[in-house]
């Protein structure tokens, strides 16, 4: 069993607090008969009501710590050097149709580098935990990333931008490459979690733009130190946490499904990814 810091442990206990309404409401959620706004309703409610209780438990642990909240915003503290970033309820949409695919992120950050993160599905139970240079752990099992190192052996996960956000002619472009290269693309609508099944091997890579940074911060982490890697596909910012366009796999398949994506050829996308993986990897 996997030695948890202090700090995990708090990020831990606060999430099984918020998650136990989360379980609640996603039951009540199949048995209301109302109209699609009030169902809309009643799930930014679960997710207000969780992000409530995160504040709570961890402004209690950590006084004067920062966040930065989906629902909330940013929060400035009197330690303006920590700062906490949260999705109370990544895979919303899954949520609202009673898919039991969403969870908890909580990401740690120091003077602008993520230290800790954890992500939790409280219908599978399934926690998710990494820490900077102690690695990744999936319910105390450590994590590490796939080992495959050809494209066409790979399935590979991704976001698709839904009505209304992201450009989906520039997507659907990046998908037939995908698609064309690999063994399979899968499409399960938690961002969070897709980070953490990579970090787990179980996908072989994930890409997707448009995301904010409550939805990868602790995912980012996560990867990084079960053994992967992760780059921006922005070339103007360095950082995918704040870029909200990234991909993150294994080293040997990187920079290709790097290149497929970019339109760059391997030796160009590997210059771009060491550029953009600045904390390296877990050994």
């Amino acid at each position: 069993m996997a030695l948890r810091s202090p700090t995990l442990n708090v990020m831990v206990m606060a999430a099984e607090k918020a998650a136990k309404g989360l379980i609640r409401d996603f039951g009540e959620l199949e048995q209301l008969q109302v109209s699609v706004k009030s169902i809309g309703d009643f799930v930014s409610a679960a997710d207000l009501r969780a992000e409530k209780i995160l504040r709570r438990e961890l402004e209690k642990a950590r006084p004067g710590f920062s966040f930065l909240l989906e629902e909330g915003g940013v929060i400035e503290g009197s330690d303006t050097e920590h700062r906490w970033i949260i999705d109370p309820l990544d895979g919303t949409t899954n949520f609202l149709h009673g898919i039991p695919h969403f969870a908890i992120s909580i990401g740690l950050e120091r003077a602008g580098e993520m230290v800790a993160g954890i992500i939790f599905n409280p219908i599978t139970n399934d926690l998710f935990t990494a820490e900077k240079g102690g690695g990744a752990f999936w319910n105390d099992r450590r994590m590490r990333v796939s080992g495959r190192r050809k494209i066409d052996e790979c399935v590979v996960a991704t976001g698709i931008p839904h009505k209304g956000r992201g450009e989906h002619p520039a997507f659907l472009r990046q998908l037939q490459k995908v698609m064309a290269s690999t063994a399979g693309v899968r499409r399960m609508g938690a961002a969070a979690l897709d980070l953490a099944w990579t970090a787990a091997g179980r996908y072989d890579a994930y890409w997707e733009t448009h995301l904010n940074a409550w939805d990868v911060a602790a995912g980012v982490l996560m990867v990084r130190e079960a053994g992967g890697y992760v780059s921006t596909l922005d070339a103007k910012i360095a950082d995918p946490v704040a870029s909200g366009a990234l991909l993150a796999s294994n080293e040997p398949l990187h920079y290709g499904l790097l290149a497929l994506l970019k339109d760059r050829k391997p030796e160009a996308a590997k210059v771009e990814a060491a550029k953009a993986d600045t904390s390296g990897t877990e050994g």
